[in-house]
């Protein structure tokens, strides 16, 4: 028996009614394997497994007429489901986003593991030790950067069985992954790691909003300090500096516009932008827009006047054969997103920026190329030191080439990686995925959606 496991709700049953006797042992074969086992009676079992079902019928009855059963029937609940709960909805931003998260936890099989402790662990099938992790605590999970499954180092992506005992490896200061949210299956833990990842995403446009304001104040000479940014919230509708900061990072707002906001004289005495003759301010409709930059750019980009620089974004690597939109920044010209791009939302409140563009088949087809296009793919393979070899010998054979290569993961038996990949188009790039799936020590390869 593991000493302290033994429980007896029979004696002593829950404020809920339920009885039974808990204890935890440890089985000689397989060796250190830890069970939990309950035993009650028939009725104490009927009562456990469908008390929650008496709380229906008693709903459809007078409740004068219920039995003291079915009123503690109504008051069962499984606490700590319940707690996971509150912290979804504390960690989940959007009402939308906590029933997402809520539906993971329902009506889902079961798996029961232990802690090196012997502290029976409930989670639904396919959990990995992430979600283990964070069902133990959220600060085990944020911290989290390995985990032993039965005393084995295994990958966190390891889907846990029946009977496991895992014990998590945890490092000062660690911090979620965003790639944990690919294979996580509980919704605490999912809620958990995308507020992560929103907090982190927003301090980076926070920063990139700071610095780029700081510069555009100083580039005309003019004090930019935060005692002139509060003056300017009302006018901005921003609540805040900080959202202030976030706006301009994530480019709601321009810097230059904020400039303008404190300086209305400036307004008058800045030049056009370069990039875009013959256009002042900001342009009106995606339509108009489209006559005023012309019917063709000479390069691969249909939609765009010639001399108009242009530029592929970084966060979703736009290919010939995706669906495309521009959108358009002052002096930077036109940058080209996958319309499905998750970053495209941080413009919804400013469509006149949006232009309706497509690619120049045409000019695909005589030759034509422009920049090169890049595809940007996430790699799972095994961790041998030929893994990166094979990657660049198939992508050669290909007729392709490895531009950029990052090591995101790196386990014992595996590792994580994104790779940049110099091909033709959408069809070039899904051959050279279904090459390197086929390759040795290769486990699983991934279109990067942003």
């Amino acid at each position: 028996m593991i000493a302290g496991r033994f429980k007896d709700y029979i004696s002593t049953p829950k404020a809920n009614g339920y009885q039974s006797l808990h204890t935890g042992v440890t089985l000689r074969q397989p060796r250190n394997q830890k069970i939990e086992i309950q035993i009650r009676t028939a009725d104490m079992h009927d009562f456990a497994e469908n008390g929650v079902a008496a709380h229906w019928a008693y709903k459809e009855r007078n409740a004068a007429q219920a039995s003291s059963n079915e009123v503690a029937a109504l008051g069962m609940n499984k606490l700590r489901w319940v707690q996971d709960l509150l912290e979804i909805l504390e960690d989940s931003e959007a009402p939308d986003e906590f029933l997402e998260n809520t539906k993971l936890e329902l009506y889902q099989d079961q798996v029961f593991c232990f802690t090196p402790k012997g502290q029976l662990i409930s989670l639904p099938r396919r959990a990995t030790p992430v979600d283990f992790a964070y069902a133990v605590h959220s600060q085990v999970g944020d911290a989290c950067v390995g985990a032993k499954i039965n005393g084995r180092l295994m990958p966190l992506r390891h889907e846990l069985q029946n009977g496991d005992q895992v014990e998590i490896m945890t490092a000062r200061g660690g911090t979620p992954s965003a790639s944990w949210e690919r294979f996580v299956v509980t919704g605490k833990a999912r809620a958990r790691i995308r507020r992560y990842v929103a907090l982190q995403q927003r301090q980076v446009n926070l920063d990139a909003g700071r610095t780029a304001l700081a510069k555009a104040f100083r580039q005309e000479g003019v004090d930019g300090s935060e005692k002139v940014l509060e003056t300017l919230l009302r006018d901005l509708r921003q609540p805040s500096i900080e959202d202030l900061y976030v706006a301009v990072g994530t480019g709601h707002l321009g810097p230059r516009d904020v400039v303008n906001a404190a300086y209305p004289e400036l307004r008058q005495t800045h030049r056009a932008p370069r990039m875009v003759p013959g256009l002042s301010g900001r342009l009106s409709g995606a339509l108009g827009n489209q006559a005023r930059y012309g019917a063709k750019s000479g390069s691969v980009i249909s939609g765009i006047g010639s001399g108009i620089a242009t530029h592929f974004a970084g966060c979703c690597h736009p290919l010939p054969g995706d669906a495309i939109v521009g959108i358009i920044a002052q002096g930077k010209g036109v940058t080209i997103h996958q319309r499905q791009c998750q970053n495209l939302s941080a413009f919804s409140s400013t469509p006149e920026r949006f232009l309706e563009i497509d690619w120049d088949y045409e000019a695909l087809a005589q030759g034509e190329r422009g920049a090169p296009h890049i595809g940007r793919v996430s790699v799972i393979a095994a961790n041998e030191s030929t893994v990166l070899t094979t990657l660049t010998n198939t992508a050669s054979k290909h007729n392709g080439s490895v531009v950029n290569l990052r090591i995101l993961n790196r386990q014992l038996d595996f590792m994580e990686i994104l790779v940049d990949l110099e091909v033709r188009d959408v069809r070039h790039l899904s051959a050279m995925i279904a090459a390197l799936r086929s390759a040795q020590g290769v486990m699983q390869v991934e279109r990067t959606k942003n």
